[in-house]
């Protein structure tokens, strides 16, 4: 393997590697954030020697901050049973689009949020799909069916044997095709920014007429309001309800200013108010129609967006 300097060198150069395992099993840049923090506190506290001993740094980081996340979804189960209203995963800019390239400052440490890859796995409607498998399901796809890694490396995460690492993934893959299987292809990425363009035109100039034209008749909109801010608690169902509740939003909200931006790497809306985003609207879109829309507004999981005006 080499010196110890190359093994730490290794071990610190896996963070953004980590960083982008961690949140599609978590949902959340915080606690993402939190368990490579664990699990790089694990790695120095071990003895020189056993350092010495680990072949890949890598591959060890990858497993521990693995079953940190394994056993943050075990709890975060009951947490969000008493969560306030319906849990959503922490929406995630591209900073590119606000004029921004990552970073604090140029003494700074890299912003997690920015070390993020925003690809199909970490689009909101995936995310949504991942919160529905057990934490073991979760786990067992994300690392084999995104990051590659083999059933026997998963088996050594989960405590199981390689077979049923195997059964897990494919249980979880059989849940992305029921709830989820469009794949997010260019085309379909400008057409969903045509409809999301139409829906912020009519939001702004409260046009029910138009926006239930947009909306599919059995579209769902599923508010995060966390308990903190104003938020539908229950999902509101059907497009003309959608649109009656998106007007009265905006009669409610004067000066709201609606951008069109980027939401986990999908064409969504941001809506600010005096400069400050005060929600992060994710759409799903099929035949030309909005099935579901997904509005971030808990300030809590609004941080990466804090530096986006």
């Amino acid at each position: 393997m080499g010196t110890v300097g190359t093994g730490a060198d290794e071990a610190a150069g896996e963070q953004r590697q980590l960083i982008n395992v961690a949140y599609r099993l978590l949902g959340s840049v915080t606690e993402a954030e939190d368990a490579v923090q664990d699990a790089y506190a694990r790695w120095y506290a071990l003895p020189r020697s056993r350092q010495e001993e680990i072949l890949s740094p890598g591959a060890w980081l990858t497993t521990v901050t693995s079953r940190i996340c394994l056993d943050l979804l075990g709890s975060a189960r009951a947490r969000r049973e008493r969560y306030v209203g319906a849990w959503l995963p922490e929406p995630l800019p591209d900073r590119t689009e606000w004029g921004h390239t990552g970073g604090t400052g140029p003494a700074g440490p890299p912003d997690p949020a920015d070390q993020i890859v925003l690809d199909e796995s970490v689009s909101v409607a995936f995310l949504v799909v991942l919160e529905s498998m057990t934490p073991a399901e979760r786990v067992a796809f994300v690392l084999h069916d995104v990051f590659r890694y083999s059933f026997a490396e998963i088996a050594d995460v989960l405590g199981r044997t390689p077979g049923a690492c195997k059964q897990l993934a494919a249980s979880a893959r059989r849940r992305v095709s029921a709830a989820h299987p469009r794949a997010t292809s260019a085309a379909a990425v400008t057409g969903q920014a045509e409809v999301v363009r139409h829906v912020k035109e009519a939001w702004e100039s409260k046009d029910i007429a138009a926006l239930v034209r947009l909306l599919d008749p059995a579209a769902v909109m599923t508010a995060d309001g966390g308990g903190n801010v104003g938020a539908v608690l229950r999902p509101v169902e059907g497009g003309t309800r959608i649109a009656q509740y998106m007007v009265a939003i905006a009669d409610k909200a004067p000066g709201l200013e609606l951008l069109e931006r980027s939401v986990n790497g999908m064409p969504g809306l941001v809506a600010q108010q005096a400069g400050v985003v005060v929600t992060v609207a994710a759409f799903d879109v099929s035949e030309g129609r909005v099935t579901r829309v997904w509005a971030v507004r808990n300030p809590e999981k609004l941080r990466p967006w804090a530096q986006g005006s």
